[in-house]
């Protein structure tokens, strides 16, 4: 067992540039060195994960998004034997229970409303950091 390490990188699957921007930033105030790779869109996370362009330590996702929008890239990636292990973080602005409940139905890891603020996202981001890169142990091979 083991936990995310630095040479992870975190995929953020997220359309909105303002929201990534805001993200980097509280990762950046939460000194974590893991390298961020953004998809803008499910389509192009989903093939960016099927052609092993990148092997993240965990994926946060956002589930609002025009095309393949989070809840579908969810399913499609634990549906996938090679994808299932690594852990998602749906991070997203809704608070709606059913989406809550969809999510973990669909093998979501954790469900986090993103904060309205950015002192907020920052404390988010750091409670994150904490748990899923200093507390949770995780398979070897995710």
């Amino acid at each position: 067992m083991n936990q995310i390490n630095q040479t992870q990188p975190i995929l953020i699957i997220d359309d909105n540039d303002d929201d990534v921007e805001a993200a980097l930033r509280a990762f950046k105030r939460t000194n974590l060195k893991n390298a961020i790779v953004r998809a803008a869109t499910g389509a192009e996370a989903i093939a960016m994960l099927r052609e092993r362009k990148v092997r993240p330590g965990m994926i946060l996702l956002d589930l609002n998004m025009p095309g393949l929008d989070g809840r579908r890239v969810l399913a499609i990636l634990k549906g996938d034997n090679d994808l299932r292990r690594i852990p998602v973080v749906v991070l997203t602005t809704s608070a709606d229970e059913r989406d809550i409940e969809e999510c973990y139905q669909l093998g979501a890891n954790t469900y986090i409303q993103k904060p309205v603020d950015l002192d907020g996202l920052f404390a988010a981001v750091q409670r994150l950091k904490d748990y899923w890169f200093e507390i949770a142990l995780l398979p070897r091979e995710i």
